[in-house]
């Protein structure tokens, strides 16, 4: 839980300048939250983060760059007392799984009303979990169903090598393109891509981009 404090200071990353521009018409209602800067993609979020003092980030997952997701993990492992709100339009419960594995305080739907908006924030601050009325139900059946089954999210499952070329096979990088990109050898690449179709228990590298795509394992823009 953080500390009690007078003012809360609040980054928006948002690539939609009208959507941060509402997100900053609500939160001015109340005066304990300070926008104290915005960020329109994933790149200029770590970059204002490096000389600014942030408490939460109101985070969307689909960014050019540097995409939501990713962001998450960047944030919670350099500034892991930083909270993070993701306000998406995505209702499909799977990203909202791969949100809160990746380290996500808390997930609103854009849909959400303004009042609830300020609910989430307040909630995430106090050191609580937020979770959107639109999901809340689906998520309570699917906890049930994940205790009585012990399965887990293939996300969770995932290194961080893999994570980096799960998300260059999506960019459609061939696996010579990817080993320069990571200055890996072709064959440790080649590895790591068998290692994704085993974990998602995929066939080919076109029903893993189809399938991580549809789940928000990743995003595309």
């Amino acid at each position: 839980m953080m500390a009690d404090k007078d003012v809360y200071n609040v980054l928006l990353a948002d690539d939609h300048v009208l959507i941060r521009h509402g997100i900053k018409n609500i939160i001015k209602q109340d005066e304990k939250y300070l926008i104290v800067g915005e960020a329109s993609n994933g790149k200029e979020l770590m970059g204002f983060l490096e000389d600014s003092e942030v408490d939460m980030i109101i985070l969307d997952i689909s960014m050019p760059g540097i995409n939501g997701m990713e962001a998450i993990s960047l944030v919670k492992k350099k500034y892991p007392w930083i909270k993070i709100l993701m306000l998406t339009m995505h209702k499909n419960k799977q990203y909202f799984y791969n949100a809160m594995a990746a380290g996500a305080d808390g997930y609103l739907m854009k849909d959400d009303s303004d009042e609830e908006l300020l609910v989430a924030i307040t909630k995430v601050l106090s050191g609580r979990s937020y979770i959107s009325p639109y999901i809340a139900d689906d998520f309570a059946d699917d906890v049930i169903t994940l205790y009585r089954n012990e399965k887990r999210s293939p996300f969770q499952e995932l290194t961080k090598r893999e994570n980096e070329v799960l998300q260059l096979v999506v960019k459609g990088y061939t696996s010579k393109k990817m080993a320069v990109e990571l200055n890996l050898s072709q064959r440790t690449i080649d590895h790591h891509r068998s290692n994704l179709l085993r974990k998602f228990k995929r066939k080919n590298s076109v029903d893993l981009v189809n399938y991580a795509v549809r789940n928000g394992f990743v995003t595309t823009e």
